[in-house]
């Protein structure tokens, strides 16, 4: 990728800012008049074409203006009076400076490099081909309206900085895939985003992405942008999102609604370096005993995020930090040595839980974090410690955290003291430090029943939500609970 650079000249009564990126030509660059910020530094805004935020391609083209006291913002569109765009494909933009000991007038210029070209797709067929063309940067636009689901994509390949896009035209009115055994598949992908499209009715998966079986290839720097994904399955282990041997993603401001009934919103077989942040995961309060889960890391998956996600009756496990996985489809292979767990290093935090059996499992683990979360009754535990894995060279379910959370329930609703502790797992070894428990109809018995002693734990008092009758978690500002539970997560 060929390198922006900038250049200043300081002359009276000119300034002259130029980026240039050779070969390229304008294509939609936008630069507000300069804004003086004292002491001779201005503030120069660069924005996108047709209203739109700066992409991360056209960030990365510009980032050398970041070298400077000049500020790029890639968030705000405005309409700019006196812009002129050359033939030598140069955006232009003249103004009077209004700012002491510069001068007048000021004169930007700005270039950006060549892009692979944007389309516009409004069937199967166009789409299908689009996917197959694409190229590292490629943007294909998916029109509104409704396609028949069933995609499968192979070696969708992006580059670092010059990702594969699939979007909806329009956000606000995303175009439909229907149906399908998987509504889209994608294997051996890199570097692509999907963002703002709608699956329905799958009879698979949602969204399916995987390695194609081979492990030592992941597909990896996967983004999934404002998808809502619904009614699959509906039986079964059916999954709206299912990554097989996927490293670096993220998933990201997600809707995600009735899934398989044992299958999860988020599905993770040997996936590792991943967020999973600011989703909403419904299942229905009839599924809320069944046998699904919101978001499961499982089969070798590692360093993995789940945070600020809201999770209402979601089934069993409302995140489940491991699993059963079979041994062949472990990623990386297992390798004789042992010392062999589910999942590894998961943190899972700024949550907020309504209902689930079970909102929070460790299944298999080797070191998990689970802190500043707000559950609200759950159907029966808060916490279980389970061991599904008993193969040769597997350890005992270990070294969980559970710090910071809020935990509110009902005594009806409550069972063991709202922890279940299964066989072959080893309770000794995790921690419990200053959560906020509460018994709504009782509070003399909100302290649970912990296989270790808790440090700092709070007992019997209300923290005082806003409007839990009506899903509003949020605390009340005198609240005694302030510092805990979702809200309370450092930024």
């Amino acid at each position: 990728m060929k390198r922006a650079f900038v250049t200043l000249f300081r002359t009276a009564p000119v300034l002259l800012v130029i980026l240039l990126a050779a070969g390229g030509v304008a294509a939609g660059l936008r630069l507000l008049p300069p804004a003086p910020q004292g002491d001779g530094v201005l503030q120069l805004t660069v924005l996108g074409h047709e209203g739109a935020p700066l992409t991360p391609v056209r960030a990365a083209l510009i980032a050398a203006l970041k070298t400077t006291n000049l500020r790029v913002a890639m968030t705000e569109w405005a309409v700019v009076d006196g812009v002129r765009i050359f033939a030598d494909g140069v955006l232009r933009i003249e103004c009077q400076s209004g700012g002491e000991g510069l001068g007048s007038p000021l004169f930007f210029a700005a270039r950006e490099g060549s892009l692979p070209p944007e389309v516009t797709v409004s069937n199967t067929a166009g789409l299908r081909s689009a996917v197959a063309e694409a190229k590292p940067g490629s943007r294909i636009l998916l029109a509104a309206g409704t396609y028949p689901g069933g995609f499968y994509f192979s070696n969708v390949r992006g580059e670092a900085n010059l990702p594969i896009v699939i979007a909806g035209v329009d956000p606000q009115n995303p175009p439909v895939i229907q149906g399908g055994g998987n509504g889209m598949q994608f294997s051996d992908a890199a570097w692509i985003e999907l963002r703002d499209l709608v699956f329905v009715g799958a009879t698979g998966n949602g969204l399916n992405i995987d390695d194609g079986g081979t492990f030592e290839t992941p597909s990896r720097q996967v983004f999934l942008h404002r998808l809502r994904i619904s009614d699959v399955g509906p039986n079964g282990n059916r999954d709206a999102i299912k990554l097989s041997g996927v490293v670096d993603f993220r998933i990201e401001g997600c809707t995600l609604e009735r899934w398989g009934t044992g299958g999860s919103g988020v599905d993770l077989v040997g996936c590792h370096g991943g967020i999973i942040e600011s989703n909403v995961f419904r299942h229905g309060a009839a599924a809320a005993s069944g046998g699904a889960n919101g978001v499961q890391t499982k089969g070798g998956s590692r360093n993995v995020v789940v945070r600020r996600n809201r999770f209402e009756s979601v089934g069993a496990r409302a995140v489940n930090i491991g699993g059963s996985t079979g041994l062949e489809f472990f990623r990386p292979p297992l390798e004789p040595d042992g010392q062999h767990a589910e999942a590894r290093d998961i943190r899972v935090e700024g949550n907020t839980f309504l209902g689930s059996t079970a909102p929070i499992a460790f299944v298999g683990v080797d070191g998990a974090r689970v802190r500043f979360n707000t559950i609200y009754r759950p159907g029966r535990w808060a916490i279980r410690i389970l061991q599904e894995t008993t193969a040769p060279g597997f350890v005992a379910c270990r070294n969980g955290q559970f710090s910071d959370n809020i935990v509110v329930f009902h005594s009806d609703e409550w069972s063991s003291g709202g922890v279940n502790i299964g066989p072959n797992t080893a309770p000794l070894t995790f921690q419990f430090t200053r959560n906020w428990w509460y018994c709504l109809d009782d509070p003399t018995r909100s302290r649970p029943v912990l296989p270790v002693t808790e440090t700092g734990g709070v007992y019997g008092q209300s923290p005082q939500f806003r409007d839990a009758a009506n899903g509003d978690l949020r605390l009340e500002p005198g609240s005694p609970a302030l510092g805990f539970g979702a809200e309370a997560l450092p930024q």
